[in-house]
């Protein structure tokens, strides 16, 4: 008989992401694309039983898609610490997740990586709005540079894929 295994309450608080949101963006000059706005929508699910929640962003710029990403976010019962794999189309293949922790309503991610350190917060307004900021810090600097902002609105509820 396989074992049983349930995810904690720190694992079903990213059932917040879960749904499917729309949002407005201000988006930073950078290597690798120019200043201005742009929408956004993800939708995210929760998978096995609560333990990761997948999200889907596509981000749109003058009519056409302009960046995609595929997030997995999870909590990592030994070492005490949400994690962050998130593969896009700039194609880096993380060699390891952005970690972090809930800080009141605040969900803050770093990671680094042989180009800086990146920087992801995520804050919850209420049930159905939460703000996102990510900034970078080139290798070699202690200046944070914002990349993209947003604020999003949860436009439909969550369908969970519990299995």
């Amino acid at each position: 008989m396989a074992a049983s295994f349930a995810p904690t309450a720190a694992h079903l608080r990213l059932g917040a992401f879960a749904g499917t949101w729309e949002g407005e963006e201000r988006v930073a000059a950078s290597a690798w694309t120019k200043e201005g706005t742009a929408t956004a929508q993800l939708t995210a699910e929760c998978l096995f039983g609560g333990f990761f929640v997948e999200q889907r962003y596509v981000q749109t710029r003058d009519g056409s898609t302009s960046f995609e990403a595929r997030n997995i976010l999870g909590f990592d019962a030994a070492d005490q610490a949400y994690k962050l794999y998130q593969f896009d189309t700039v194609g880096f293949t993380p060699a390891a997740p952005a970690s972090g922790e809930w800080i009141d309503d605040k969900l803050v991610l770093t990671k680094v990586s042989p180009r800086g350190q990146q920087r992801t917060l995520f804050q919850f307004e209420n049930e159905d709005c939460y703000r996102m900021g990510v900034t970078f810090s080139p290798a070699g600097s202690d200046t944070w540079q914002e990349v993209v902002s947003g604020l999003y609105r949860r436009v439909a509820s969550a369908s969970s894929n519990l299995s």
